[in-house]
């Protein structure tokens, strides 16, 4: 049995895809994976908008200047809307942002469960990535996930070197 930090470790940001299209029944379980994930006060203030098509994944390449990006067969842009977020009253904070944050990540470790890979990406041009899915105001790109078959790989062991140790990030008590 697959356990879950065994899946989140060997999550990673793919740079290299493998031009074969992802099934249907496993982009559906990432989207699904997606849906249910958690959100504040159960708003689910998401919407996800499926790039696969040649003709748009060859405009929607655009958003990303990375050359690596464009081997993704599959893309999917996870926005927040801003009308159905839950706002904090003590402060006003929007959790829209959080929330999309949210959902991306159960869609990446659900791909990585099914063989499939992703990559994080939200240093894109948002003002195209609006014009391109005519985006409402109140709908922000947040995410950019590509999808696909990797072609690279890393090394799962690799958080004992890369990532803080507990001893740095988690304090005890008040």
């Amino acid at each position: 049995m697959t356990r879950f930090l065994d899946i989140a470790k060997n999550r990673y940001s793919c740079r290299k895809y493998d031009t074969r299209r992802v099934e249907e029944e496993k982009l559906i379980l990432v989207l699904e994976a997606g849906r249910v994930a958690p959100s504040a006060a159960n708003f689910q203030p998401w919407h996800f908008y499926v790039i696969q098509e040649t003709d748009d994944l060859e405009r929607f390449y655009g958003t990303y200047h990375r050359e690596w990006f464009r081997t993704a067969p599959c893309v999917i842009v996870i926005c927040a809307d801003h009308r159905h977020s839950w706002k904090r009253k003590a402060d006003g904070k929007d959790h829209g942002d959080v929330d999309a944050a949210i959902t991306t990540d159960h869609m990446t470790l659900q791909a990585t469960e099914l063989g499939l890979a992703t990559c994080w990406i939200c240093n894109f041009d948002v003002e195209r990535t609006r014009e391109l899915l005519k985006l409402p105001e109140y709908l922000e790109p947040v995410v950019i996930l590509p999808l696909g078959y990797p072609l690279d790989e890393t090394d799962s062991e690799r958080h004992n070197e890369k990532r803080k140790p507990l001893s740095e990030i988690v304090s005890y008590g008040i």
